[in-house]
Formats: structure tokens, sequence, C-alpha cells
């Protein structure tokens, strides 16, 4: 059985390594290769970006190898644009798509209205942040009130938080690949702006929420896998 590369792209302050886990959950068929970010994990000593365009181009690069087999993407929240921007970049570089485009946990690239409200485009307080970390429900409050952890975690996602306020959508054409879209029932982003998704490929389109917020995807992790799993066998017979 030929395995499928799934390249998984971190979400703000996160290293991809967050995803390693899930190798032991998913068939031996599904590869995940988690996709470091310069300025995190084994890349710390790399600059970090603040432009998407850039680093998707970097990626790209990178990935170009990868993608030349049977290969997926998958993010949440800012690891799901920066999946979309990939996707761009390889088809640029004349790479076959990928099997799926998985995009978790935000509004798709023309419908980031409610984001570009919270005035990402300057640079955050470390107070600032930390009160978003709280919004988000995702970090425990012995985490937030560790000084020197969160040094080291407020440098990264400030510069993530700037990656989403300077991203500007581009019009290009549209994907070849099926995007599947999974969502939280109390996230940010609503039914509309999770469908509009859809408008980005050519492609076979699907959205499938879950209970829980923006961090869904470790709430219901099994679920939220057997969701991959379900739409990679099905691309993986057909492809």
């Amino acid at each position: 059985m030929i395995p499928i590369k799934l390249l998984c792209l971190p979400y703000s302050g996160a290293s991809a390594m967050v995803y390693a886990r899930w190798r032991r959950k998913l068939p031996a068929w599904v590869q995940v290769q988690p996709v470091e970010l310069p300025g995190r994990g084994a890349r710390l000593a790399e600059a970090l970006h603040t432009d998407m365009q850039a680093l998707a181009r970097q990626l790209a690069a990178e990935q170009r190898g990868a993608a030349s087999g049977r290969y997926a993407l998958l993010g949440h929240s800012l690891g799901a644009l920066l999946a979309f921007e990939l996707a761009h970049e390889l088809q640029a570089l004349g790479c076959p798509p990928p099997l799926a485009l998985f995009a978790c946990g935000t509004a798709a690239p023309t419908r980031r209205e409610d984001y570009d409200g919270k005035n990402w485009r300057q640079a955050k307080s470390d107070a600032e942040l930390i009160d978003e970390l709280r919004e988000l429900q995702g970090t425990p409050e012995e985490v937030l009130s560790n000084q020197e952890l969160m040094s080291l975690t407020l440098p990264v996602l400030r510069a993530d938080f700037l990656l989403c306020g300077h991203y500007q959508y581009r019009q290009r054409p549209a994907l070849r690949c099926p995007v599947h879209v999974l969502g939280g029932e109390q996230d940010r982003a609503n039914a509309e702006q999770l469908n509009a998704w859809g408008q980005e490929s050519q492609g076979e389109f699907s959205l499938q929420l879950f209970p829980g917020g923006h961090f869904f995807i470790h709430e219901q992790e099994d679920s939220v896998l057997a969701a991959i799993v379900g739409g990679l066998h099905k691309h993986r017979l057909s492809a």
C-alpha cells in the first residue's frame, strides 16, 4: 500500500511537533510529517517570519521533494492559511496537487473580517498576547503565569499574529484538490466563513463541525483523526 505524506502546518505559537503524537493513532499508510517553521523547534536559530507569502514560498522550496509523491496538507488556525498558501506555491512550482487540503479552525481566506477587527497588523504587547491566549482557552493558566516559559513563547506568538494581520488574499487560479474544512461549534468562525473555503478549489468540498471551541482538534482528537483518515482513504483510492 503506497503511503500518503500528511504535511502538518502548526498553529500560532506552536511547534509543528504538536502533531507528532498523531503518528501513534493513525494507520501506517498515513505518514505524519510536521512542518517546522523558522524560528521555533529545531529551527529556533532562524528568523521568525511576518510575511505569509514569503514564508509559503520558502516552505514550498523546502517541501518540493515531499510534494512530488502522494501527499496531503493540513493546518489548524494560522496553519490552515499557511497550508492554503503553500498549496498555491507548490502549484506554481508545477508540483502535483495534494490529495486533499484539510483546513481546520479558521475562516476562509476571503472572509477574514472578524479577524481583521482584532487589529493584528500592529505588534501586540505581552499582556495583550496573554489575554488573547486566555480568550482562545487552549493554554492552561499555570503556563500563562510562568514568566520563563512565556518569555520563549510570546515572541513566536507575536510574529504569528503579524503573519495573520499582514495577510492579503490574492486572486489566483483555483486549487485542483479536495478541500475538507473542520471547525469547532463554539469557535470564532461562523458557518458562512467556513463554507467560503469551497470557493478556493475546483475539487470536492466538505465541512464538518465538532463540539468545542478553537482547539477542538485536541478536545475531539479521535473524531478529528477519524475524519482525516476517512477523507484520505477515499482520495487514496480515487487518485
